[in-house]
C-alpha cells in the first residue's frame, strides 16, 4: 500500500476518484460509474457522426463534425488507455512509495517532497480551474431559459435555441433542446476532468523523476566533498565509492520511473498527437471563418474551447519533457563541476564511466518520432498552423 500524505497525492486521488480511475478503489459502484461515463462520451461521439446520415455531406459539414468529434475522441482515447493500464498506475505509485521509504538523508527527503509539492500545487490549480470554468458552458446554455421562467416572459421572448454542436438525435430539436445540450455539456465536462486528472497524475510521476535526478546530483556532490577527499584513509575512499554507486542507482531509478510512466501510454500519446494536429487545424479554420463572416458567438465558442485544450496539453507535455531533459543533464553537469582532479585515480575512473553516459541524450519520446521538449512543442504548433493555412487557402 501507499501513503497518500507522504507522496502528496491526496488531490490527485480526489480527481481520479471523480472519474472512477483511482487504482485502489474499483468497486461495483465505481465500475457502474465508469460504464456511465463511457456511455455518455461514446454516445455523444456517435451522435455527431450521425449528422452525415441526415444531411448532405459537404466540406463545411465535414469540418464542423470532425473538429468537434475529434476533441471527444481525444478524451475517450485518454480515458480508455488509462483504464486499461490502471495496474501499471498502481505499480508506479508503489514504486514511488518504495523509493521514498528507502531515503534516509533528510536533505534527500526534502528534495523529493519539494518536487512533490510542485505537483501538488499544480493539482490544486487544476481543481480550481475546473471549479471556476466548468459552470461556464452550463450557465451559457441554461441561464436564459431559467431567467425566462423566473420572469414569466412570453414564449416569443425565449432565446433562440441555436445548435452549438453539429449532431443528429432523430428527435425534435426544439422540444428536447435542453436535454441535448445537457448531454453535450456533461460529455465535455467529463472529458475535461478525465484529461486533467490523467494528465496531472502522469505529471506527478515525471516531477518525482525530476526530484530523483536532483537527488542523484546531490549524491555526486556529497561524494566528492572536499573534506572527504582530503582524508586519504581507505574508509573514506570506500565511502566515496558507496555514494557514487548510490548516485548512479538513483539516476537509473529516475530513468526507469520516467520511462515506465510513458512506455504503456505511447500508443495513446501517438494518436493524441495526431488528433491535436488535425483537430487544431480544423478548429483554427472554424474560428477564422466565424470571425471573417462575423458569425454569432455560438459559431466559435466550441472551437475556442478545443484550441485551448490542445494548446494547454501541448504546453504541459513540452514543459515536463524539457524538465526531464534538463534535470538529466544536470546530473552530468554535477559530475563535471566537482573537484574530481583531487580524487584518487580509481575514483576518477568511476567518474569517467559516469560521464561517458552523458554522450547519449536522454529524453521522453514517442516511438522515436516525437520528443518531449519546448522545441518539439513549438514544432507541433507550427505544423498545426501550416495545415490550417493550407486548408484556409483552399477555402477562401
Amino acid at each position: 500500500m501507499i501513503c497518500i500524505d507522504s507522496l502528496q497525492i491526496s488531490l490527485n486521488r480526489m480527481l481520479l476518484l471523480a472519474v472512477g480511475l483511482w487504482p485502489y478503489q474499483q468497486s461495483n459502484l465505481v465500475q457502474f460509474q465508469l460504464i456511465l461515463f463511457f456511455t455518455i462520451l461514446t454516445s455523444f461521439i456517435i451522435l455527431q457522426f450521425t449528422a452525415f446520415l441526415t444531411s448532405k455531406c459537404t466540406a463545411d459539414l465535414f469540418i464542423n463534425v470532425f473538429s468537434s468529434a475529434l476533441l471527444y475522441i481525444f478524451f475517450f482515447i485518454k480515458y480508455i488507455s488509462f483504464y486499461v493500464n490502471i495496474k501499471v498506475v498502481k505499480y508506479l505509485l508503489e514504486q514511488l512509495q518504495n523509493i521514498y521509504n528507502e531515503l534516509t538523508d533528510e536533505n534527500e527527503i526534502s528534495i523529493l517532497r519539494k518536487y512533490g509539492g510542485y505537483a501538488e500545487r499544480l493539482t490544486a490549480l487544476t481543481i480550481l480551474f475546473i471549479v471556476l470554468i466548468a459552470p461556464g458552458p452550463t450557465i451559457y446554455v441554461f441561464c436564459p431559459h431559467f431567467f425566462n421562467v423566473l420572469l414569466s416572459l412570453n414564449e416569443s421572448r425565449h432565446p433562440l435555441k441555436k445548435k452549438i454542436f453539429v449532431l443528429e438525435y432523430f428527435v425534435d430539436w426544439d422540444k428536447y433542446y435542453y436535454l441535448i445540450m445537457l448531454h453535450g455539456v456533461l460529455a465535455l465536462f467529463i472529458g475535461i476532468v478525465v484529461m486533467l486528472a490523467i494528465g496531472i497524475i502522469l505529471l506527478v510521476y515525471q516531477q518525482y523523476a525530476c526530484g530523483m535526478f536532483r537527488i542523484a546530483s546531490y549524491r555526486i556532490e556529497q561524494a566528492m566533498a572536499v573534506d572527504n577527499l582530503r582524508k586519504g584513509s581507505l574508509q573514506n575512499k570506500n565511502l566515496i565509492y558507496k555514494k557514487l554507486i548510490c548516485a548512479v542507482n538513483m539516476h537509473r531509478e529516475a530513468m526507469k520511473l520516467s520511462n515506465s510512466s510513458l512506455r504503456r501510454f505511447k500508443i495513446m500519446f501517438f494518436f493524441m498527437v495526431i488528433i491535436m494536429v488535425i483537430g487544431g487545424s480544423l478548429n483554427l479554420f472554424r474560428i477564422f471563418q466565424a470571425l471573417s463572416l462575423k458569425c454569432n458567438i455560438e459559431e466559435f465558442l466550441f472551437p475556442l474551447i478545443s484550441m485551448a485544450v490542445y494548446i494547454m496539453y501541448i504546453f504541459i507535455a513540452s514543459y515536463i519533457g524539457q524538465q526531464i531533459m534538463d534535470h538529466n543533464n544536470n546530473v552530468y553537469a554535477a559530475a563535471y563541476n566537482i573537484q574530481w582532479y583531487t580524487a584518487s585515480s580509481k575514483v576518477q575512473k568511476m567518474i569517467l564511466f559516469l560521464l561517458q553516459r552523458s554522450t547519449k541524450i536522454y529524453n521522453l519520446n514517442i516511438a522515436g518520432l516525437i520528443v518531449g521538449s519546448f522545441e518539439n512543442g513549438a514544432a507541433l504548433l507550427s505544423t498545426t498552423i501550416s495545415y490550417f493555412t493550407v486548408l484556409y487557402s483552399t477555402r477562401v
